[in-house]
């Protein structure tokens, strides 16, 4: 486990803990990154009960980011808030490493 090469910003720990508390489970939240969506890779986002030693780990206000070492190579350096608009509420990656992105903001290339 390593720490901070990703950044989780206090909107996403506040949404975070207000849904582990709900669900009754830690407060880690996964991001990973997968193939497909419409732009090559698309972000995954789940709650997780543990984190995997190869996991690098950011905390705010007590709650987890973790994100393991492969998908870590594609959104180094990133940020993940919660955001509200009008388009609804949803976690936002803010990724240097991003060439494009789609329009939804889920999915990008690298």
């Amino acid at each position: 486990m390593t720490q901070a090469s990703i950044t989780l910003l206090p909107a996403a720990a506040a949404r975070v803990a207000a849904i582990a508390e709900k669900q009754g489970v830690p407060a880690i939240l996964r991001l990973s990154v997968e193939g497909g969506g419409c732009s090559g890779f698309q972000y995954k986002f789940g709650l997780a009960d543990d984190v995997a030693p190869d996991d690098t780990i950011a905390e705010e206000q007590g709650v987890k980011l973790a994100v393991d070492s492969v998908s870590l190579d594609l959104v180094r350096g990133s940020a993940v808030n919660f955001v509200e608009s009008l388009g609804g509420k949803h976690f936002e990656v803010t990724n240097p490493n991003a060439q494009s992105g789609c329009g939804c903001g889920t999915s990008f290339s690298v």
